[in-house]
């Protein structure tokens, strides 16, 4: 009888083999490597941070925002006001807290408006094709080709009287600033989530749901919605930093909150015409500013190479 030669198998050492990556989902790897990226986390602890002191921050530092101090007017750093004063007096820390809270959460609103919005476009423009696509793709290009801050002036000029007559001062221009800013941001993500859409729906899952009879709706928000999450996730990250910066864009020309609503845009409108004699006013808002936009930045970046499926695990 013919004899066979033996195979040896290389040994591979217990510390070589990891048993937990057939279990890990993923969701987990994309954590674990977000855990990796370094700049990701600093981006996170520097931004929950920020929103932490701004949230909880006019419960510890009780001087009121609107305390005018003649007195004390363009005063610097000391122990009563560590941010010095502004042309009023009255204390920029508490002023900074206090408009932080606006300004985040004009951030966060305006984020969900642009996604929601940018998500059902661009699901309907790449599960339904067609016509349906080329009406849609043109609406995305016409936005796209509009410069956007003009654009952005002249709609929150022109509609800030209807929102502030409907739904009060404060709250109107709130709801019309996350409105405007939401509304004319939404194009990318329309674009990646069509693309995704165009990629998913001839997979054999999506064939199968419609051989089965599954309507539509269900298939797109229950099939390929969540297989397009990463790219919805971190264009919504990045999407926080844009509208905050558009906000303070907004607030700097005049066209934001009004003087008693101190959101960091607003300050720095306050802050542009006594750079000379009191420079902090416009360093601590502007440093707020900068500070949370590149951290939410990091963080988007993180999340990007995190949920990127070609990167090995």
């Amino acid at each position: 009888m013919a004899r066979h030669a033996a195979v040896v198998l290389p040994r591979v050492s217990p510390e070589e083999i990891d048993l937990d990556a057939a279990e890990r989902s993923l969701w987990q790897d994309s954590w674990r490597r977000f855990r990796r990226h370094r700049l990701a986390r600093t981006g996170l602890v520097i931004y929950v941070l920020v929103a932490t002191l701004t949230f909880i921050g006019p419960f510890l530092w009780r001087l009121p925002i609107d305390n005018i101090d003649f007195m004390a007017a363009n005063g610097g750093m000391t122990s009563a006001h560590p941010m010095g004063t502004d042309d009023l007096g009255r204390d920029t820390l508490a002023r900074i807290l206090w408009g932080g809270r606006v300004s985040i959460a004009v951030g966060i609103a305006a984020m969900l408006v642009s996604i929601s919005t940018g998500t059902l476009i661009g699901a309907l423009a790449g599960f339904f094709g067609g016509r349906v696509d080329v009406l849609l793709s043109r609406v995305i290009e016409v936005f796209l080709a509009i410069p956007q801050l003009p654009l952005l002036l002249v709609v929150t000029y022109l509609f800030r009287p209807v929102f502030t007559n409907a739904l009060g001062s404060e709250f109107g221009v709130f709801v019309m600033i996350v409105s405007v800013i939401g509304g004319l941001t939404w194009m990318p993500t329309a674009r990646l989530v069509r693309a995704g859409f165009l990629s998913l729906r001839e997979r054999e899952f999506v064939e199968a749901c419609r051989v089965l009879g599954v309507g539509s709706t269900r298939i797109i928000f229950r099939h390929i919605l969540p297989n397009t999450l990463s790219p919805i996730i971190v264009s919504a990250t990045l999407a926080v930093g844009s509208a905050m910066i558009a906000e303070a864009t907004l607030s700097f020309l005049g066209l934001g909150f009004p003087p008693d609503f101190p959101t960091w845009g607003r300050l720095l409108n306050d802050a542009q015409n006594y750079m000379t004699l009191n420079p902090l006013m416009a360093l601590f808002p502007g440093v707020m500013i900068f500070m949370s936009v590149l951290s939410i930045n990091f963080v988007g970046d993180g999340l990007r190479d995190a949920l990127d499926p070609r990167r090995a695990s």
